[in-house]
């Protein structure tokens, strides 16, 4: 019950107007946009998800695991590409990613604060919305 709610909360009211502000050109501080090959079709999906850059890392604690579909999506196929803040600009990062059952997401999540202190409220909602913590990791490419 909780995974529908906070499903159709992200999907009709959270994360459309993120995803308007990365096509008119404006990065949400604290945002990036995950795109991947959706599995059944091979189109491109796009989701906001916290900045979670580290060096030439990025880190995700998806808060529904395998359940969400960008996590499906990258079981399919690892090759992403991430829009992240540069500057005042922002561009595409290409990687591959990598789901880490094993890893404590929260965990990975007080060591992602302690690097990025702006993900703490990132994290604070993924734990309050989440059902199932899993942490992605996504090696970005040169």
């Amino acid at each position: 019950m909780k995974y529908r709610f906070v499903h159709l909360l992200q999907k009709y009211f959270l994360n459309p107007p993120i995803k308007i502000l990365f096509a008119i050109g404006i990065v949400p501080p604290g945002y990036a946009l995950l795109e991947t090959a959706g599995r059944k079709t091979g189109k491109l999906r796009r989701t906001p998800v916290g900045d979670g850059r580290v060096g030439r890392e990025f880190w995700i604690v998806a808060e529904h695991g395998r359940n969400a579909g960008y996590v499906r999506n990258i079981e399919k196929s690892p090759r992403v590409r991430l829009k992240l803040r540069d500057g005042m600009h922002s561009r595409w990062h290409t990687g591959t990613a990598h789901l880490l059952p094993e890893d404590d997401p929260r965990e990975r999540q007080r060591w992602l604060a302690g690097q990025l202190p702006s993900s703490a409220a990132n994290a604070r909602v993924v734990r309050l919305f989440g059902t199932e913590l899993l942490t992605v990791r996504i090696d970005l490419d040169g």
